[in-house]
């Protein structure tokens, strides 16, 4: 079910930006009035107008959100937030290659209650991948990107001390133990040009950790969780 929720949420954001691209398409097909028309002389100003996807380079920076679950019973997910920082080579004008860093922290309900009193504990995941791009649907106002990236996860949890004042264990909060993990990101950008090199970046992605836990009974499980970044890109001049 929240595999379903995560792709079919990004799908729908992704439909709703084709849609936009499509309506800036016929809007600009229909703009036809005289630019001299009326007194004196009009002259147009398209700040668009030197928009070209023949870029060399990228790179984009965003505020990120991620939401995760920091054991495989808890119940409560933990919503995170940070940092994702990306960059793409181009080796055509549809195909690149492009790598990710992403960092989270935050804060997650703890899996048991028990003596021990373990409320809020601090989380962190880093998620580290890379793989193909692909430009879609695309115009001088925007476009549509795709990715599937494939690497590693590293969760990291901080969970205190009980009132004995012996430290806290993963199995206390039922969370999985610090580790890194394989990891995957599908999903995609939603670019809004502001000029020929400054982008307003979406990017909603499905991520894929596969976690574990180090006491009994030892679990594996594969979650599958939304994050979504906002920010911007910038194009470097160099071209292909």
């Amino acid at each position: 079910m929240m595999m379903r929720t995560s792709v079919g949420f990004s799908v729908s954001l992704f439909a709703v930006a084709a849609l936009a691209l499509c309506a800036g398409n016929r809007a600009q097909a229909q703009s036809t009035a005289d630019p001299t028309a009326g007194n004196g002389t009009y002259i147009a100003s398209d700040p668009l107008a030197l928009v070209r996807y023949d870029n060399r380079y990228d790179v984009s920076l965003g505020m990120a959100y991620d939401h995760m679950k920091a054991g495989p019973n808890v119940l409560q997910g933990a919503n995170l937030g940070g940092l994702d920082l990306s960059a793409s080579y181009w080796f055509s004008k549809h195909w690149a290659a492009e790598g990710s860093g992403r960092v989270y922290l935050g804060t997650s309900g703890a899996g048991r209650a028990n003596a021990r009193d373990i409320n809020g504990p601090f989380v962190r995941q880093f998620l580290f991948t890379a793989g193909p791009e692909w430009l879609g649907p695309h115009n001088k106002h925007g476009a549509l990107i795709a990715h599937v990236l494939v690497g590693g996860a590293n969760f990291d949890s901080h969970l205190g001390f009980g009132p004995d004042g012996v430290a806290n264990t993963p199995q206390d909060a039922n969370f999985y133990y610090n580790q890194t993990s394989p990891a995957a990101i599908i999903g995609g950008h939603m670019d809004l040009n502001r000029s020929p090199r400054w982008v307003f970046r979406i990017t909603p992605d499905a991520v894929i950790t596969r976690y574990s836990t180090n006491y009994a009974p030892k679990v594996t499980q594969t979650d599958v969780n939304f994050a979504i970044s906002v920010g911007i890109e910038y194009k470097f001049k160099r071209k292909r």
